[in-house]
């Protein structure tokens, strides 16, 4: 007898079998496997190329947002033949590991098969596989309590404008959670430790200009009322959410691109599936400029 909870599905020349499509993953809005899917798919034409030729990173919620999740680097037993994958080294890992099989998305069928394994949240380096170095300059900004999105907006104009003065154009997007992050496009020829250098002195140039609203510094005690600019984020070894990914929050919140009027005027607010592809429809990909060459960071 079929197992009614699986469908044999055709995606992009690939046979793929879905199951479970009911289950609730998002507990508080009822948001369910399928409805991550269906999002995916819908999105996939503009997130793929955020995540192409970069090793991805899962954080995956079987059982839903409401239970644990699990982050996920290696690729997975049972994975298809199909699916891309590399075996490259890992620096600085935790688990004392020299390489990790990574998976790679390189389409839609890809995509789908990690949503139906829910794989909510997909996390990429700055770099891509066979790269010198970074391609992304990167800074997350995390607001301490009772900081929050108003004065990431605020911070986030005065970073971009500290880095168009070194002829680097970023651009923001919300983390999906409740900070902001701001990437850009640079040039890919220099290492992770010089961009991350860079970033940290850029912060901390910031703080010492703002030192009321701006930390460059992680000790948490500080963080209240402030906005931490973490340039950390720019080592080989760390990776960022990708834009358009869902994150686990209690609704299917997203990492959602902004424009700069947005950010100016304040009008930053976090977004859900359903608000992020009607904005793709008003907008598109606010995030392309990130898919062409940057500049070299100055270096000290």
């Amino acid at each position: 007898m079929a197992d009614a909870s699986r469908i044999a599905v055709h995606v992009d020349g690939r046979d793929l079998e879905l199951s479970n499509l009911d289950k609730v993953l998002y507990p508080a809005t009822g948001f369910t496997k399928g409805e991550v899917i269906h999002y995916y798919t819908q999105i996939a034409d503009t997130i793929i190329p955020h995540l192409a030729d970069r090793p991805l990173t899962r954080i995956r919620y079987p059982n839903g947002v409401g239970r644990q999740g699990f982050f996920e680097k290696n690729a997975p037993a049972g994975m298809p033949s199909w699916v891309r994958h590399e075996t490259l080294p890992v620096p600085g890992s935790t688990m004392h590991r020299d390489t990790i099989e990574f998976v790679v998305v390189d389409g839609l069928a890809c995509l789908v098969w990690l949503a139906n394994l829910a794989a909510l949240e997909l996390h990429v380096p700055q770099w891509k596989v066979g790269s010198v170095g970074p391609d992304l300059l990167v800074v997350d900004l995390d607001p301490g309590a009772p900081a929050g999105l108003d004065q990431c907006a605020e911070v986030a104009v005065l970073l971009r404008e500290r880095l168009a003065a070194d002829g680097i154009d970023a651009l923001p997007k919300t983390s999906g959670k409740k900070g902001m992050q701001l990437m850009a496009p640079i040039s890919g020829t220099q290492s992770s430790d010089v961009v991350s250098a860079y970033a940290k002195r850029v912060a901390e140039d910031l703080e010492r200009k703002h030192p009321k609203l701006i930390l460059s510094r992680m000790a948490k005690a500080l963080r209240p009322g402030k906005v931490f600019i973490d340039w950390s984020q720019n080592a080989a070894a760390k990776t960022t959410v990708a834009p358009y990914s869902l994150r686990a929050e209690p609704a299917p919140t997203v990492s959602t691109p902004f424009t700069w009027d947005e950010v100016e005027s304040g009008a930053v607010t976090p977004f859900v599936s359903d608000d992020v592809l009607a904005r793709i429809d008003a907008y598109g990909d606010l995030f392309a400029p990130l898919l062409e060459t940057g500049p070299a960071v100055p270096e000290k």
